[in-house]
């Protein structure tokens, strides 16, 4: 069973039909709508109360961004900061496509992702399931994923709403910041998705400005509601509504998973919602917007027109009908295109890569090359930290149906005439030593795992504890580097990490894959054999020191945006600080050259085009960035993302590349006026191959 093609209502039409049931429930029903039946209570992570006479289903909602958490026969997609490191717009709606197709085929009115968590900090947690440290890159992947989650007939709740950036105390914190730079850089993702057509926002744990965000009426009513015209519901993250009636008229629409402490089977809302309209301590009509707007999403989404039974079962898998998307092999090929798309070739000294016909004899050493020891969904929610590292842990996770290591995917596509051979053991240097010398090429393994603090792994409560390779995975590479002058260096992680061997001769590229999912050792294999040109560019900033990035993790309870504006790449453009690898970096088997840049500018728009030539004699794909550097009153970084396309070329061909500039992205948010505003003066257009490497710049007016 796959989602019907289907032109989506447009919101004036959900409404109207939202209306029209609402208005014949009584407030008890109003109520059960906006309540969650209780963790551990129903078939999915969360569900509301259904009606009869007006007839209204139980509305079934699941994890999550990486695909259906607690499923079987579904895919284990790359993760979201691998969607970030593709830079392909066409692969980043088809990843949504397949997905919403998957939670369609289940019966889940509402996917709970994707996430849209700024990596204000490089230790954050739950940096990997979104989309990188740039609002602009964050706010492009979120509207495709968004779009093609919902085009298939499922609500897209995206998370967590909002500066929700650290793992560390995120139930027990108050994220302090100006309202300049919650628009300009928090806020900027959620903006562009509610352009899309956004049925759904969770709002987070944490406080802002000493206010709960489930009860902050600026966040959730001032902007999304007003600012923004946001015509979905607001749900409250699990557990995360700490009042009745402050919630309910800040602009909570949603309590989930209906429990005041999850599992204790009390709710603020429900019977005692009931109860606040009767006493008068919230309006009735708070109420009716509550169930409108549930209501609203479900039609928009033409629910309401042969939409599955549920088929999952989260707490009892066995007894979960089987179904299996007819389309999983096409699943699959995005899933394996897009981790290969997602691969950064940091560095290529010698034309290392791809392997040559020459290699007769490759050697793979680290444990993140092979299995997982404690065997396949062998941890709670992905949380071994152990052998091949393809997604983080937490509720953002999915079982994997399969896992292709690096070990599988390489030695397959080897082939017969290469041998390979391995060393899972980060700790024995002395034989890592020994399997390097003998090898024609020595890929080393490390990796770096985080994820969501209801886990402690190793000591990392969710955040990292540092940026350090775990498992000893520094000094295995300067072992390896000792023993062979031809060493590739494969680090899967969840974000940047340091890199104190990076200088060491002997080691001649450094390969980035992430957190590429099921298809993992294959579509890292791809890119080594040169079956895919490498097109991936880094969604965030590599340092060299820790202390060069603007933000860390914060252990106090007051959570202090200082860094305003100035987060990632922004920090290090600000303060002359050389990165080591910049946002937006990424190598490819050829070379592009730019050139011919035009800018025209009229009113509040402007337009660019840049010639871009494929010179090397490799077909491949190159990133054009263009970056804006605003008028010295914005009092704006010196440059910000603002526009980038994935151009494929020929070798020897060129294409010229267009870049609109629209209102919003020529604007700043002026706190006095509490408004966009489009500064007047000379504007600066940098076009490159990363933050650091412009090509062309330009000049105009407005």
């Amino acid at each position: 069973m796959a989602a019907p093609s289907r032109n989506l209502l447009s919101w004036e039409e959900a409404h109207v039909k939202a209306e029209k049931l609402v208005s014949q429930m009584s407030i008890d029903q109003k109520a059960g709508l906006a309540t969650g039946q209780g963790w551990e209570t129903t078939l999915c992570v969360g569900q509301t109360y259904g009606s009869t006479n007006p007839d209204f289903p139980s509305l079934c909602l699941q994890d999550g961004p990486a695909g259906i958490r607690w499923a079987d026969n579904v895919t284990a997609s790359v993760s979201g900061i691998n969607v970030a490191a593709s830079w392909d717009k066409d692969l980043i709606y088809k990843r949504g496509e397949y997905m919403g197709d998957e939670f369609y085929l289940k019966g889940i009115h509402m996917a709970l992702g994707p996430s849209f968590d700024i990596m204000r900090s490089p230790r954050g947690g739950r940096g990997w399931e979104a989309f990188g440290e740039d609002p602009y890159l964050q706010g492009v992947a979120a509207s495709l994923t968004i779009s093609g989650i919902q085009e298939q007939g499922v609500i897209a709740v995206p998370k967590h709403y909002i500066l929700n950036n650290q793992e560390t105390n995120r139930k027990n914190s108050s994220s302090d910041i100006d309202k300049r730079t919650l628009h300009e850089v928090y806020v900027w993702p959620y903006a562009r998705a509610i352009e899309a057509g956004l049925g759904g926002v969770m709002c987070s744990y944490n406080q802002i400005n000493g206010t709960w965000t489930c009860e902050h009426e600026y966040v959730l009513t001032t902007v999304l509601k007003e600012e923004l015209n946001f015509q979905g519901l607001i749900m409250s993250d699990w557990g995360a509504q700490m009042s009745n009636e402050p919630s309910a008229n800040a602009g909570l629409d949603m309590t989930m998973p209906g429990d005041i402490v999850m599992g204790d089977g009390y709710s603020w809302w429900g019977s005692n919602l009931t109860k606040a309209v009767e006493e008068g301590r919230v309006p009735e009509e708070r109420v009716t917007d509550m169930a409108q707007r549930i209501a609203a999403a479900y039609y928009k989404m033409r629910q309401d027109e042969g939409f599955p039974d549920i088929g999952v079962n989260g707490w009892d898998r066995e007894s979960a009908p089987v179904r299996i998307h007819p389309d999983m092999d096409k699943h699959i090929q995005v899933t394996r295109d897009i981790g290969a798309a997602s691969v950064v070739l940091l560095q290529n000294n010698d034309n290392t890569l791809p392997l040559s016909s020459d290699v007769k004899k490759i050697a793979l050493i680290g444990s993140d090359a092979g299995p997982i020891p404690q065997g396949l969904n062998g941890c709670e929610d992905q949380s071994c930290g152990a052998g091949h590292l393809a997604m983080g842990w937490g509720s953002g996770t999915v079982d994997f149906p399969y896992l292709i290591t690096p070990a599988d995917g390489i030695t397959a596509r080897a082939g017969d005439g290469v041998e390979v051979v391995t060393h899972f053991d980060d700790w024995d240097l002395e034989k890592a030593k020994e399997i390097a010398a003998d090898a024609d090429v020595v890929f080393v393994f490390g990796m770096a795992d985080s994820g969501e603090e209801y886990i402690s792994v190793d000591g990392n409560v969710g955040d990292r504890k540092n940026m350090s390779l775990w498992h000893n995975g520094d000094n295995l590479i300067e072992a390896v580097a000792e023993a062979s002058d031809n060493v590739v260096v494969v680090i899967n992680a969840v974000g940047s990490v340091l890199m104190p061997w990076i200088d060491n001769e002997s080691i001649k590229s450094v390969v980035w894959p992430g957190l590429a999912g099921q298809e993992s050792g294959n579509a890292l294999a791809d890119v080594l054999f040169g079956d895919v040109n490498p097109s991936g560019r880094l969604p965030y900033t590599i340092a060299v020191n820790e202390e060069d990035y603007g933000a860390t993790i914060d252990p106090n309870f007051n959570v202090v945006y200082h860094e305003k504006l100035e987060v990632g790449y922004k920090h290090f453009d600000a303060h002359d600080i050389e990165p080591l690898f910049a946002f937006g970096h990424g190598l490819s088997y050829s070379s592009f050259e730019y050139g011919k840049l035009k800018v025209k500018a009229k009113k509040d728009k402007a337009s660019a085009t840049v010639e871009v030539t494929n010179v090397g004699d490799v077909d491949g794909a190159e990133v054009a960035q263009a970056y804006l550097g605003f008028p010295e009153s914005a009092g704006a970084p010196p440059k910000n993302l603002r526009g980038f396309e994935k151009v494929y070329l020929k070798a020897g061909k060129k294409s010229k590349v267009t870049f609109e500039f629209e209102t919003i992205d020529l604007s700043y948010w002026n706190e006095e006026s509490e408004t966009w505003v489009v500064p007047e003066g000379e504007f600066t257009l940098y076009v490159g191959a990363s933050s650091r490497d412009i090509r062309e710049t330009a000049t105009f007016t407005l």
